[in-house]
């Protein structure tokens, strides 16, 4: 499911994508992220009481921006902090996403082709923003397709383990894994996706996101 990561992540380093078209795409992408928040993550957390869920998304905000500060102190002087958030934000969103993925498969209520198709497709331009960035500050494909790689096998490990403890313990939900995505999402996407979609194409950002979450929506 999040292997248009990897396929996103690298392309930009033979096509080549315009600065516009780059924050039209990360548009696109937070729109589908704000879709995905509000009608899979939450509805799948709707089992935990109103203190839960809010201890839950803190959780995944307070991942986010430890995640973040740690990227942002080691790549900020080569201009490249702004672009690692958004990776960081792919990886809190991907890792209890997958999770959550193992569970259903386990309890034999896998997630639909619909979801997991809007999923695959948003991943998109939600690599691409940050990686076109990155490889005009420099970075090689094998540099990039290592680091997609690392994120993607990530949610694969993770998918394996929501599924190993569900089928040990019979018990695991993934609400609690859908609360801490739905806080690092909304985190991410206010600190990094939107503030740089914006930056690049102003206000047609604005007409990219409405698209994106109108698309996830049918597919949700």
């Amino acid at each position: 499911m999040q292997s248009s990561l990897l396929l996103a992540g690298v392309i930009v380093c033979w096509v080549s994508f315009s600065r516009r078209f780059v924050g039209l795409a990360a548009g696109f992408g937070a729109g589908a992220l704000v879709a995905a928040v509000a009608f899979d993550l939450i509805p799948e957390a709707d089992t935990l009481g109103t203190w839960e869920l809010t201890l839950g998304m803190a959780a995944g905000v307070a991942i986010f921006l430890l995640g973040d500060r740690l990227v942002s102190r080691r790549f900020a002087k080569r201009g490249d902090g702004e672009a690692m958030g958004i990776v960081v934000g792919s990886v809190v969103d991907g890792v209890p996403e997958s999770v959550i993925l193992g569970i259903q498969i386990a309890t034999g209520n896998p997630l639909g082709a619909a979801f997991v198709a809007a999923v695959w497709v948003s991943n998109i331009p939600q690599a691409i923003a940050p990686s076109a960035d990155l490889a005009a500050s420099g970075w090689s494909a094998g540099r990039l397709a290592r680091l997609w790689s690392l994120v993607v096998l990530a949610c694969g490990a993770a998918a394996g383990i929501g599924y190993l403890v569900t089928e040990w313990t019979g018990a695991a939900t993934g609400a609690w894994m859908a609360a801490i995505a739905a806080g690092g999402l909304l985190a991410m996407l206010t600190d990094s996706l939107i503030p740089f979609a914006y930056e690049r194409a102003k206000d047609l950002a604005g007409v990219a996101t409405v698209l994106g979450f109108c698309l996830a929506l049918g597919g949700s």
